[in-house]
């Protein structure tokens, strides 16, 4: 009976041993995953800001459509231009008061044009798969919206793009997932989704903290 006992009670050791390890290795081991898939997904995140900060200096609007924002990148350019100043007769003064008078204005000169698609991701197609998350396992594309926001009678052009952290840690234990989701620190991701840009206030930054690279 004393051996049977003994027994019992080594295996109630090793089983709470076990649990405590996993109490503590889990944890670890879901935050490599998360670290890891985080910085593949703001990589992404990026180079949809680049995208769309570009679509603004062209067009003068963000872009709420993949294909219309590749379709963009693939045909768009930019407009090279050298600001200078210089000074003018003002004829109108010479007319009404007869005198000479000069004024200084500021003349823009265009200089040229440069490809978007050259000028944002140099040689790489990389920008005809930006909407897709880069996770193994999901099929899922990045959510996107564009439109303005009225500040002061003036409309101002927003945009946002996001995935909920549900998407990208979808293999992974839920009540840690759920945990993730509830987070509100410095040195990471808060909320239920990685995003950039938003469509309640205007900002084009992302909200990942800076160990993943610079969010403005």
């Amino acid at each position: 009976m004393k051996l049977v006992i003994q027994l019992v009670l080594w295996i109630v050791i090793i089983f709470l041993g076990y649990l405590v390890f996993n109490s503590v290795y889990e944890p670890i081991q879901f935050n490599k995953v998360k670290e890891a898939r985080y910085a593949k997904v703001i990589e992404k995140l990026k180079d949809i800001r680049d995208a769309e900060l570009a679509h603004r200096t062209v067009t003068g609007e963000f872009e709420g459509n993949w294909e219309n924002l590749v379709r963009f990148i693939d045909t768009a350019q930019f407009t090279l231009t050298q600001r200078r100043d210089t000074t003018v007769m003002d004829e109108e003064y010479r007319k009404t008061y007869g005198v000479d008078r000069r004024v200084e204005i500021v003349v823009v000169d265009t200089l040229g044009y440069k490809s978007v698609k050259d000028s944002l991701f140099k040689g790489s197609d990389r920008y005809k798969t930006m909407m897709n998350v880069p996770i193994k396992g999901v099929d899922a594309r990045f959510e996107l919206e564009a439109g303005t926001l009225d500040k002061s009678g003036t409309q101002i052009p927003v945009f946002e793009a996001k995935v909920s952290k549900k998407v990208i840690l979808h293999d992974q234990d839920k009540d840690l997932v759920n945990q993730e989701q509830q987070v509100v620190s410095v040195d990471n991701v808060n909320g239920p989704a990685i995003s950039v840009g938003s469509m309640e206030e205007v900002k084009t930054s992302g909200n990942w903290p800076l160990k993943y690279g610079d969010a403005e």
